[in-house]
C-alpha cells in the first residue's frame, strides 16, 4: 500500500513540476489538442453511426419483436460506444506520446537536467527517425496486449453483477498499468531499455504503476483533463523512471522516501 501511495506522490509531483516551468507546460500541451481534435470526431461518429453499424451486425435480429429489438440492439449500442471509450483511454497516451515525441523527449530531458545531480540528462544518441520508429513499434505491441485484456474484460462484462461491479475496476487496474507503461517509455527508451525489460521492471513494483496510472487513467475519461494532465504526466512518469532504475533524484528524494519507507 506503500507504493500505492508513492505512485500517486510521483503523479502530483509532475504536476508541481510544469506548474513551476510554465513554458514546458504549454509546449507539453500542443499534441494533447491535436490528438483530442482526432479522438473527438472518433466518438462523435461512433455515437452517430454506432446504432447504424450494430443493425448491420446483427440481422438475425430484424424480425424480433418489440421491445426485445430496441432493448437488444440498444444494448449493443452502449456497450460498443463504452469499448471505444475504453479503448480511447488505453491508446489516447500511446497516440499522443507518438504525435509528440520531439516535444515530450524534450520535456523529459529537461526534468532530468533539472533533478539529477550532476545536471545531465540520459540521451539514445539515436536520429529521430529512428527514435519514431523504436515508440511506434512498442506502442504497438503495447496496445495489442491492451486490446487482448480489453476483449477478455468485454467478454467478462456479461457474467451477471461481476461484469457491473469487479470488471470495471480490473479494467481501470489495466488501464493504469498500460498508460504507465507508454509514459515511463519516453525516459526508459533513452536509457536504452527495451520494451521487455521494461514490463518486466513494471510488474515488480505493480502498486507504484497501480498508484501512479490508475487514478491518471480516470482523469483521463473527463474531457480536456487528458490533454492538460499529459506533460505533468510525463514529468511525473520520468521522476518515477528515476526511482525504478535506482538514480539518484535531487530535491524530490527525500519525499518519496518518506512515502515508500
Amino acid at each position: 500500500m506503500r507504493d500505492l501511495g508513492a505512485g500517486f506522490t510521483y503523479l502530483l509531483k509532475g504536476q508541481r513540476w510544469v506548474a513551476r516551468h510554465g513554458k514546458q507546460f504549454n509546449f507539453g500541451l500542443i499534441p494533447g489538442f491535436i490528438t483530442l481534435v482526432l479522438y473527438g470526431a472518433a466518438l462523435v461518429a461512433l455515437a452517430i453511426w454506432g446504432d447504424d453499424f450494430i443493425a448491420w451486425a446483427t440481422p438475425f435480429a430484424d424480425d424480433w419483436s418489440s421491445p426485445w429489438l430496441g432493448l437488444f440492439r440498444g444494448f449493443l449500442t452502449v456497450v460498443l460506444w463504452a469499448l471505444g471509450l475504453l479503448l480511447a483511454v488505453l491508446t489516447f497516451t500511446a497516440v499522443t506520446l507518438l504525435i509528440g515525441q520531439p516535444f515530450y523527449e524534450s520535456l523529459s530531458e529537461t526534468v532530468d537536467r533539472d533533478v539529477s545531480p550532476d545536471g545531465t540528462a540520459p540521451e539514445s544518441g539515436l536520429p529521430l527517425w529512428r527514435e519514431l520508429w523504436i515508440s511506434a513499434r512498442d506502442s504497438l505491441r503495447i496496445l495489442v496486449r491492451a486490446a487482448l485484456w480489453g476483449v477478455l474484460l468485454f467478454g467478462l462484462g456479461f457474467i451477471p453483477f461481476v461484469g457491473q461491479t469487479v470488471v470495471p475496476v480490473l479494467g481501470f487496474f489495466v488501464t493504469g498499468f498500460f498508460l504507465t507503461e507508454e509514459l515511463v517509455a519516453v525516459a526508459m527508451q533513452r536509457r536504452g531499455v527495451e520494451l521487455r525489460d521494461r514490463l518486466a521492471l513494471l510488474r515488480s513494483r505493480k502498486t507504484l504503476v497501480w498508484g501512479f496510472g490508475t487514478p491518471l487513467g480516470l482523469a483521463f475519461l473527463v474531457p480536456f483533463v487528458a490533454v492538460f494532465l499529459m506533460p505533468g504526466a510525463v514529468a511525473g512518469a520520468t521522476l518515477m523512471a528515476r526511482e525504478l532504475l535506482g538514480e539518484e533524484t535531487l530535491d524530490d528524494s527525500d519525499d518519496v522516501e518518506e512515502v515508500t519507507s
